[in-house]
């Protein structure tokens, strides 16, 4: 048997390594018996059965057995060797599986020297060669980030006379422009790929157009665009979305919904990706109305706007100090089929926060926690602080008792800002009560408030000192 035949003549050598213990070796290899009195006793074991096989004349296997040997090894190195006995052998020939499981596993292992190797013998036997092993190596390949393997790997197909097809152009295509460096060799391969007899398809149109778009060379996007109708090759739905990515980098949003006029135009559909691209671009640019004409025509051009989409426009006409707007396009979400969300809230009560329509603000914080929304920081910290600077101390111990209500607490900013209000003010009664509506909420363990008493208790006493000081 090759197990005894190739224990023999290695395992002896590996069994001196330090790395390498005599219970390694028994468990990798059951076939090798000892004696437990011993491991000298076992090491002469395999001392004189060494001398057996050098003296004896042993068979192999089958070309199926050496297979599975080599496929059970988790050590490449040792998988390799095992195969290069087996070859040495008289009349003996691997099978094609043996080879294509070695060549992957080395690969896998970042052997790329050692499959090469393999590889050159390969192309010397009498098999020939599967796609599929072109296939899993070149994925091997992208995944370890080696383009140029991916690049020799079209070449080594056409040696082995096995045709590359697009599927594999596509591979090496995509292997090769994650790398900035590497997509002009992959264009080159693009344009020079039909004198090998492989045509490009659409997706490979795609992968140079996103790739050359990345790079800020969106010329050569479009160029590629237009030849695939000169190739009678047709864009799809991303090939539109990649240009219109590309222009609204470009600050071409006017083009970009141009794009998507013919894009309309020629009967297809666009993704929900392709209009919060242009949802976005047109935000920035300011253009609110576009943008909100563009978000009601989606549902009647077979897309139906999501929480993204609405959400992106609602940002926009915050960012402009047009909130009210904001909180119509809130109100017409459920009845387009799609509620709010906790980023719809935090953006409509930011922004009217910022308009100062504090009390409105208010009110859509109180429907987000009654909706199980909980208020960001920043959103509680800026509507209390809106109330208190125009002086509304009750509407932000409302907003206090409501978080606390709700398990939250205030940040110890906004308690600052709420206590020097309450301190300050020389209405005792209001005062009074101010205080006892926020007492009567009550404390849990899960109530962050309890964190801040030493301090806040702290700064209480001294804001009282100083006032009877004062007085």
């Amino acid at each position: 048997m090759i197990e005894k035949v190739f224990m023999c003549r290695s395992l002896h050598r590996l069994s001196k390594s330090a790395t390498l213990p005599w219970s390694f070796i028994l468990w990798q290899n059951p076939l090798l018996h000892f004696s437990s009195s011993a491991s000298s006793h076992g090491q002469s074991q395999l001392q004189n059965q060494e001398q057996g096989c050098s003296s004896s004349s042993y068979s192999v296997g089958s070309p199926a057995r050496v297979q599975k040997l080599i496929a059970s090894q988790s050590d490449p190195l040792l998988a390799k060797e095992i195969f290069e006995f087996a070859s040495r052998q008289q009349n003996f020939c691997p099978s094609y599986a043996s080879f294509q499981i070695l060549i992957l596993k080395l690969a896998r292992a970042k052997q790329f020297t050692l499959v090469d190797d393999v590889i050159i013998r390969l192309k010397s036997s009498c098999y020939s060669i599967t796609p599929s092993l072109f296939s899993n190596l070149l994925k091997i390949y992208a995944d370890a980030n080696v383009p140029d393997k991916a690049l020799k790997t079209f070449h080594t197909m056409l040696e082995f006379n096995c045709k590359p097809s697009a599927k594999h152009l596509n591979r090496i295509l995509e292997a090769l422009v994650s790398h900035r460096n590497y997509i002009r060799p992959a264009f080159d391969l693009f344009k020079n790929a039909h004198r090998h007899g492989v045509l490009p398809n659409t997706k490979s149109y795609n992968i140079l157009m996103r790739a050359f778009c990345l790079n800020g060379d969106l010329c050569i996007a479009y160029s590629l665009f237009n030849r695939m109708f000169k190739r009678d090759l047709f864009p799809d739905v991303e090939s539109y979305r990649i240009l219109m990515q590309g222009l609204c980098r470009k600050s071409q949003v006017n083009t970009a919904v141009d794009l998507l006029e013919d894009m309309l135009n020629k009967g297809f559909v666009p993704d929900a990706l392709s209009y919060t691209t242009l949802l976005n671009a047109l935000c920035r640019k300011k253009k609110l109305r576009e943008a909100y004409k563009l978000l009601c025509r989606m549902k009647v051009k077979g897309c139906n706007p999501d929480i993204v989409h609405y959400n992106t426009v609602m940002l926009g006409f915050c960012r402009e100090g047009r909130a009210a707007d904001a909180c119509k396009i809130l109100e017409d979400m459920p009845s387009n089929g799609c509620m709010p969300n906790l980023v719809s809230y935090r953006t409509l009560v930011g922004g009217l926060c910022d308009q100062g329509m504090h009390d409105e603000a208010k009110t859509y914080v109180e429907e987000m926690v009654s909706k199980g929304f909980s208020p960001h920081v920043s959103v509680s910290h800026g509507l209390i602080k809106g109330f208190c600077n125009v002086g509304k101390i009750e509407e932000a111990c409302g907003v206090v008792e409501l978080l606390l209500k709700n398990g939250e607490a205030p940040h110890s900013d906004t308690w600052l800002i709420i206590l020097d209000m309450i301190c300050d003010d020389n209405d005792k009664v209001r005062t009074q009560n101010a205080l006892q509506d926020i007492l009567k909420i009550e404390i849990t363990r899960h109530t962050r408030i309890v964190d801040a008493a030493a301090y806040l208790e702290g700064y209480v006493i001294g804001k009282i000192r100083d006032k009877s000081r004062r007085q």
